[in-house]
């Protein structure tokens, strides 16, 4: 792993943060004496999609378009 004096970490500081994300770690020195070390985060893992998990818990009425049709109507259009 590579070591890099504090003033030569910030001014390639661009450069080195590209290079961890590639999977480069790299550790600051401050008068030789290691300081820090500086890894990639890991992205944590999106829990998976549970495709039906409410089923059976809703229902849909048949008629879900035209409860509020003469209201919607009356948005659009004005009083009849």
């Amino acid at each position: 792993m590579r070591t890099f004096n504090i003033h030569e970490a910030k001014t390639h500081l661009s450069r080195l943060v590209e290079e961890v994300a590639n999977g480069e770690p790299f550790v600051i020195a401050k008068a030789g004496k290691p300081m820090a070390q500086v890894v990639p985060i890991r992205a944590a893992a999106k829990p998976k999609r549970r495709i039906g998990f409410l089923k059976g818990q809703i229902t849909v009425p048949d008629d879900i378009k035209t409860p509020f049709a003469a209201e919607i109507e009356e948005m659009f259009y004005g009083e009849k």
